[in-house]
């Protein structure tokens, strides 16, 4: 399928990925299947009890649902931005789909233990609440990780897309904003073995240094992204023409 148009991005990015590949079609079927995991994970309930349990685990999934919205606009942004199919994006985006299912069930577990009372016996240790930071740490900087690896990648190849200098400064902004964000999610699980066993899992504070981090990557980026519009020519802010357009 081919847009009729290619409209260009509120910051001037030009679309290069505006027909659907395989890759993107690939990846919806994986995200749609992480989905129907978070919610037939629980059996059908019998009784209204376990109605109401139901009931307070859509908390859960709401949050989830939310989580993975903004995952699958990031997907969705850098391949409608690039439109890269070479072997080192598809291998990058494996890893990230795999980590995205492996991710399911964690993720449902601390947002299904926050939103409501699972009784005493979840946790059996301390060693259990720490692994459950460390569970969680990781896997956030392994998906921000895939994601850095992915601009990583499409700087590298800036030559060959034609990249501008507004555009250049964009996937360079991409790219440190992932790799603070997945060190964010490292020092959580390094903070998990740092602290008393007992206060482990005050590790999950260490996620509030995400706000500080964007504040500050989105001030520092502003004025190279500034400073690159400013060198960038006319023609390059201009969306490439449209095939129908060529014709």
């Amino acid at each position: 399928m081919q847009f009729s148009h290619q409209p260009k991005s509120h910051q001037g990015f030009r679309l290069r990925g505006l027909s659907t590949s395989r890759i993107d079609s690939f990846s919806d079927i994986v995200f749609g299947f992480a989905l129907t995991l978070i919610v037939v994970s629980s059996a059908v309930p019998h009784t209204f009890d376990q109605l109401r349990t139901v009931l307070l685990g859509f908390y859960a999934f709401a949050i989830c649902f939310c989580l993975f919205i903004f995952i699958w606009l990031a997907h969705f942004n850098f391949f409608r931005r690039y439109g890269l199919h070479d072997a080192t994006t598809m291998w990058i985006n494996f890893a990230l789909l795999f980590t995205v299912l492996a991710y399911i069930y964690p993720l449902k577990f601390l947002f299904s233990f926050a939103a409501h009372d699972t009784g005493p016996g979840v946790f059996s240790s301390f060693y259990q609440r720490r692994d459950l930071v460390v569970i969680y740490g990781a896997g956030f900087a392994a998906l921000q990780l895939c994601y850095a690896a992915l601009y990583g990648n499409a700087w590298l190849k800036r030559t060959p897309l034609h990249l501008s200098p507004l555009e250049i400064a964009l996937t360079l902004a991409d790219f440190w904003n992932y790799i603070g964000t997945a060190s964010v999610g490292l020092l959580c699980c390094l903070l998990a073995f740092l602290l008393p066993l007992a206060h482990a899992s005050r590790a999950f504070y260490g996620f509030f240094l995400l706000i500080i981090w964007g504040r500050t990557q989105a001030i520092v980026s502003a004025r190279r992204i500034r400073a690159a519009r400013a060198r960038t020519a006319p023609q390059d802010l201009e969306p490439f023409p449209s095939k129908a357009n060529a014709a």
